[in-house]
């Protein structure tokens, strides 16, 4: 039987999706934490949150992505990144899920990505646990409910963590598996109960539909300046990085913490909600996300809590390190209404430097910045992908290769030539590691991260007096009010200066050898930016 609100010809059946048991159609909060309750999928926790675990992962499969090599598509995707599925393998994973999910209860939500409409997507999501589905209609768009009476699905993504694929029948590499066919307009998603696949798979989509469009999506957070719009910013960075923690300003308008579109029209969140790492989360540094926790709805992920109090263990991380609360945008009371801003006046590239060889912020040329674009150099950190257990240095282009589907000198492009036609002041900021690498230094205080950013924000910043880096010649502030000047100057951090020296020859090295792989793409003032 059928529940719930969907426009009457486009129910599942019509997409050839039959023989289910009950199905549930676009329910909302109230109802989709009764239903998991029920069926047992987790706990309720203070003001309503709702308390679960994902077992065996409890962060993001990348190697277990895999693309639909369809004639439409195969000489648009980035297959060096991009695991191959064949069109038939794809066909039987449909077949042997839609043959597993009969009789069973599913949860049906219909969703928007994008808050610009000219550039929004439709999304069905099919779950069969009811607080997947909660969680996707806190990160995604919800349409007015008159809008779900006509509502047809661009894309639709099915989720069953309880089949388990074959890779010998399915052409995949293990029993979890995400699969994406753009020519089906179907995303298939097993194996794995972590909740974050469902909001990249929306991303990996608008990555790819979108450039063909003129418009740059980007793994980023945004704000604008309370009043004005026109004054946006946008953050740059791998998960673990502080795009979420640092677009949180009181001071500013949050547009979005984590996905976001440039179009010609100017800055637009494809998101309806936020999705924050909780691991040492204070009221002091991060008041409105903290809050977050404790409100009706929220979906706290693989946290220790008390089994008596229910109070949440925010340093616990025996779990996992990526441990995660999922909420609404207007969670945040100082959240757009809108999720739009204007064309970014300054643009921030996050990296979290195990190596402490990184200042805590740099100005970039416009070449510079597309030099650290391209190479987006980070940290992983611990429990954002299975088995990383140590902050692990790598290079991820665009800060974002596992959701990139084409070429990464593709966004490079279109983000040169929105810088080149709107202007913006970049800025690389560390959150990393100073006064040593991993193990031996310290995170870099979050209070002169802050600092720093808000003197960049504000114009002051580019007011000060700046020194060139020895060994990637962007430009250093030496003063800064309220950041003490040594830490501006990553080497003086460190006791052992010698050691500093030869971290930072290794780094630069990694880039230099890094970075060989855009050469033959790249415009001759990005070459001229590179370092080594």
């Amino acid at each position: 039987m059928a529940f719930g609100r969907v426009n009457p010809h486009f129910r599942l059946e019509d997409q050839g999706i039959e023989g289910l048991g009950n199905v549930y159609y676009n329910l909302m909060e109230p109802a989709l934490i009764q239903a998991a309750l029920k069926r047992e999928e987790g706990t309720l926790g203070k003001g309503g949150t709702f308390l679960v675990t994902t077992g065996k992962y409890t962060g993001r499969s990348p190697k277990d992505k895999h693309v639909v090599d369809t004639p439409e598509v195969t000489d648009n995707i980035w297959w060096e990144s991009n695991a191959k599925m064949s069109p038939e393998g794809f066909d039987l994973l449909h077949a042997d899920i839609l043959a597993h999910m009969k009789g069973k209860e599913y949860f049906v939500q219909d969703l928007v990505g994008g808050a610009d409409p000219a550039y929004a997507l439709n999304v069905r999501m099919v779950t069969e646990l009811a607080w997947h589905n909660l969680f996707i209609r806190h990160l995604l768009r919800r349409p007015e409910l008159s809008a779900l009476d006509d509502f047809v699905a661009d894309f639709t993504i099915v989720n069953c963590p309880s089949f388990k694929a074959d890779p010998e029948r399915h052409g995949c590499r293990s029993d979890t598996v995400i699969a994406l066919n753009f020519t089906k307009k179907l995303i298939l998603i097993a194996g794995t109960e972590y909740a974050g696949e469902n909001k990249k798979s929306v991303f990996t989509l608008l990555n790819y539909i979108l450039p063909e469009k003129g418009v740059m999506p980007m793994h980023c957070s945004a704000n604008h300046a309370k009043g004005n719009p026109v004054d946006t910013a946008i953050f740059f960075g791998l998960s673990g990085t502080g795009k979420t923690t640092l677009s949180a300003d009181p001071s500013r308008v949050l547009i979005g913490d984590d996905e976001h579109g440039w179009s010609d029209r100017g800055t637009f969140n494809f998101e309806g909600g936020c999705y924050a790492k909780t691991i040492n989360l204070s009221p002091e540094a991060e008041p409105e996300i903290y809050a977050t926790c404790s409100m009706f709805g929220t979906v706290i992920e693989n946290m220790v809590y008390d089994k008596e109090t229910f109070e949440l263990d925010f340093e616990d991380s025996s779990l996992t390190e990526n441990m995660r609360c999922a909420y609404p945008l207007d969670y945040i009371s100082n959240a757009s209404e809108s999720a739009l801003g204007g064309h970014p006046k300054n643009i921030i590239l996050l990296t979290c430097d195990a190596f402490g060889v990184l200042p805590p912020i740099a100005r970039l040329t416009p070449a510079q910045a597309m030099y650290h674009f391209l190479s987006g150099f980070t940290s992983k950190t611990p429990g954002t992908e299975r088995g990383v257990l140590e902050p692990i240095p790598t290079f991820s282009t665009c800060f974002g290769a596992p959701f990139m589907p084409r070429r990464p000198e593709a966004y490079g492009k279109l983000l040169q030539e929105k810088i080149a036609k709107h202007g913006a002041t970049c800025w690389l900021v560390n959150t990393g590691w100073t006064g040593g690498g991993f193990g031996t230094g310290s995170r870099m205080p979050i209070r002169a991260t802050r600092a720093l950013l808000t003197a960049a924000l504000d114009g002051s910043l580019n007011d000060s007096e700046f020194r060139k880096d020895p060994n990637f010649g962007f430009e250093v502030p030496v003063s800064v009010p309220g950041v003490a000047d040594v830490l501006l100057d990553p080497r003086k951090t460190w006791d052992d200066t010698a050691g500093y020296d030869a971290q930072a020859t290794k780094l630069v090295g990694m880039f230099s050898e890094n970075f060989e792989q855009y050469l033959p793409y790249i415009d001759e003032d990005v070459k001229a930016a590179a370092i080594g």
